[in-house]
């Protein structure tokens, strides 16, 4: 059953960063809301120009510029501002509309470097969001218990809604597709080539094997791109470590597809949206058991119990091992793990928290 909507904006101006979770966040969800919503024309989307259309013609898309930051565009029709991002600079600190702000992570409570006056500037600057904020959305429990450990809830309306994942689990390349065809096995993994990844841990586990280790995504750090790359000729494995870069929907799901196992060894996510994917493919995946990858990957995914070189090998192994005991029913059970989430869900989840404001007026 569609539902009825009051007016929203939805703020996408993360879309400007292709490649990157957030980016992927914005246009999966908008996608499913017009989808589920009764009317998609009470739905505006707040991007660049160069975004107007993404979603197709018939939608309203309202004009984000630079001087928004201090100004916002003029909100009077509508009834509710959804803040997609907890850091955006455009934010309705006026009490003339509802807002609804969704939490991704603070995964600067979590870093080691950063000192305690800028953590505290940075919770400064979120609890105000959340003062003003009429309902709070996080993308797992565990981002959910991080706020209520760190910040002040109190009074404000919460839940959890868990991002979505837009794989067919019967998905096959176009008849007219080309890719790259390797001659080798390998092992993958998929992110922002920054040091929360935490990318540097794996080529260990190419060491007594003819593994080769494929890594997707931007670079963002030259410096932790050069740590990865040390860390392999440590390991002997240096001429088995291939950087790809960004990558189109369809060349990264034919890696899932093809590859013998997925690793996602990251520091800090707040969701993890690569689990699920590599999971639809019903693929063996290898988590760090760090912030809320254990709550994403469930008992379907083996976890690292440590860095350690050597029990991260031995994870691995007995990983492995126990998955080609029966690799149909780990993949079909693992398939079913994936399927729980669906951005058809979150989108309906969303518009319920949008009709609840109005409600109660």
């Amino acid at each position: 059953m569609k539902l009825l909507l009051p007016k929203v904006i939805v703020d996408c101006e993360r879309m400007k960063y292709p490649f990157t979770g957030l980016y992927e966040y914005c246009k999966n969800l908008c996608n499913a809301l017009v989808l589920e919503a009764e009317n998609g024309q009470q739905l505006s989307f707040y991007v660049r120009e160069s975004e107007f259309g993404f979603l197709g013609e018939g939608f309203q898309y309202v004009k984000q510029k630079s001087l928004h930051k201090f100004v916002l565009p003029p909100t009077k029709k509508f009834d509710v501002w959804h803040a997609t991002y907890q850091g955006t600079m455009y934010f309705p600190y006026s009490r003339k509309i509802k807002v609804v702000l969704t939490v991704h992570d603070i995964n600067f409570m979590h870093e080691a470097d950063r000192s305690v006056s800028k953590k505290q500037k940075e919770l400064k600057k979120l609890q105000d969001k959340i003062d003003r904020s009429d309902f709070i959305v996080a993308i797992s429990h565990f981002v959910l218990d991080d706020l209520k450990k760190n910040l002040n809830l109190e009074g404000k309306r919460t839940v959890v809604i868990y991002n979505g994942c837009t794989i067919d689990q019967n998905w096959t390349p176009t008849q007219d597709s080309k890719f790259v065809q390797y001659d080798y096995e390998y092992i993958f993994t998929i992110g922002t080539i920054i040091d929360k990844k935490n990318f540097h841990v794996i080529p260990t586990l190419l060491v007594g094997n003819e593994l080769h280790l494929i890594i997707a995504g931007i670079v963002q750090s030259q410096a932790y791109y050069a740590e990865i790359i040390l860390e392999a000729k440590k390991n002997g494995v240096e001429d088995r470590i291939h950087f790809i870069g960004t990558i189109s929907d369809e060349v990264k799901n034919w890696h899932y597809q093809n590859c013998k196992a997925f690793i996602f060894t990251s520091l800090m996510e707040g969701f993890g949206l690569p689990v699920i994917e590599a999971m639809h493919f019903g693929k063996p995946v290898f988590l760090s058991k760090c912030t809320s990858l254990p709550e994403i990957g469930g008992e379907q995914a083996y976890y690292f119990e440590s860095f350690n070189p050597v029990s991260m090998q031995e994870d691995f192994k007995k990983g492995m091992e126990d998955y080609q005991e029966n690799p149909i029913e780990k993949s079909l059970l693992i398939r079913e793990r994936a399927a729980m989430f669906s951005w058809k869900h979150a989108a309906i989840k969303y518009l319920e928290v949008y009709q609840s404001l109005i409600d109660s007026y």
